[in-house]
């Protein structure tokens, strides 16, 4: 991992920090609301192991807790992890090697750890990047959902937190130096005014889905797509966290 790192700018090695700063909170609020909302620890454990993908575990455990079955929950989930895949074309190159570790690494795969590798264009770095991201990511998210759920029986109401707000808060600055160029701005504004649109009249976790129509803005003739499909990637862990 030391090695890994030295590959590294110090900048990326920073935002890394801030986005797993950033992981823990909510990790937190995800533990504290599933076990004060009545689920034993180990099902959110369970769910950071062997899913880990933050959107989708709140999905579950949202159904699950609003009364639905074990089904709806998957489905609920399975929904909201199918923008994996075209990640996962887009970052084929950073999986090498025997099977096992393609298969870790699979499960490594994030929007956030996406979103990094996309930012680079040396093959080195790309690796580099994806497996810190990743497995820092990993960590930190499943020791916060640990901690939160032994606090979730003494928290009343996590709403008062307002960790739900920490995570779109410091994707927020990251993602700021890249909307000064005008084709990602315009395919992030076009983005956004579809999800607030549908949201309404559409189930959680599709306007986020629905947003990607953005991303046809972005490659008008004339406009800059430098850092489209970055942005495309976080906007969508920003709302689905």
């Amino acid at each position: 991992m030391r090695s890994l790192l030295r590959t590294l700018e110090h900048a990326t090695v920073r935002d890394i920090a801030l986005v797993c700063l950033a992981d823990a909170l909510v990790g937190v609020s995800f533990g504290a609301i599933s076990v004060s909302g009545g689920l034993p620890l180990w099902v959110p454990v369970a769910l950071s192991v062997l899913v880990f993908a933050g959107g989708s575990q709140f999905a579950a455990v949202g159904v699950v807790l609003s009364g639905g079955g074990a089904l709806a929950a998957v489905a609920t989930g399975l929904v909201l992890n199918a923008r994996l895949l075209p990640f996962g074309f887009a970052v084929a190159d950073v999986l090498q090697g025997p099977w096992w570790r393609r298969l870790f690494g699979a499960h490594m795969l994030t929007d956030e750890s996406a979103a990094f590798v996309l930012r680079q264009r040396d093959p080195r770095r790309r690796r580099a990047v994806f497996w810190i991201c990743g497995v820092s990511l990993f960590v930190v998210w499943n020791a916060a959902v640990l901690l939160g759920g032994f606090a979730g029986g003494l928290i009343g109401d996590t709403d008062v937190l307002g960790l739900d707000a920490a995570f779109p808060a410091v994707l927020l600055a990251l993602v700021l130096p890249s909307l000064a160029d005008r084709g990602t701005r315009t395919a992030a504004v076009a983005g956004a005014v579809v999800a607030v649109a549908a949201t309404p009249f559409v189930p959680a976790g599709v306007p986020v889905l629905l947003a990607l129509v953005g991303l046809l803005f972005a490659g008008r003739p004339g406009v800059k797509e430098t850092a489209g499909p970055e942005v495309a990637v976080v906007a969508v862990k920003e709302d689905v966290r």
